[in-house]
């Protein structure tokens, strides 16, 4: 491997790193807030669950940044090539 490309897999690491916190926070920040307005709402003794307004779509935002996050990476330059390739003989 040459410089270059240590260098790019490190930013690439290093980018992977940062995304997989920044969801670790997202998480944390889910459950602190929601079991907060799950608190609320058994306290008021109210009997329609409203928190399920803020727990599913932030849920499906949860679900996203997790994809994001641990999902597999942007196809490598070399793969693009590839593909580009493949497509230039079947034209």
């Amino acid at each position: 491997m040459t410089t270059t490309d240590e260098q790019e897999l490190r930013a690439r690491a290093v980018k992977r790193w940062k995304k997989q916190r920044d969801f670790r926070i997202h998480v944390l920040m889910y459950v602190v807030i929601n079991l907060a307005l799950v608190v609320i709402w058994a306290v008021t003794g109210a009997k329609f669950f409203w928190p399920v307004f803020v727990i599913v779509p932030w849920g499906i935002g949860v679900v996203g940044a997790a994809w994001d996050a641990f999902s597999r990476e942007l196809p490598t330059e070399t793969e693009i090539r590839r593909t580009m390739d493949q497509l230039r003989t079947r034209s």
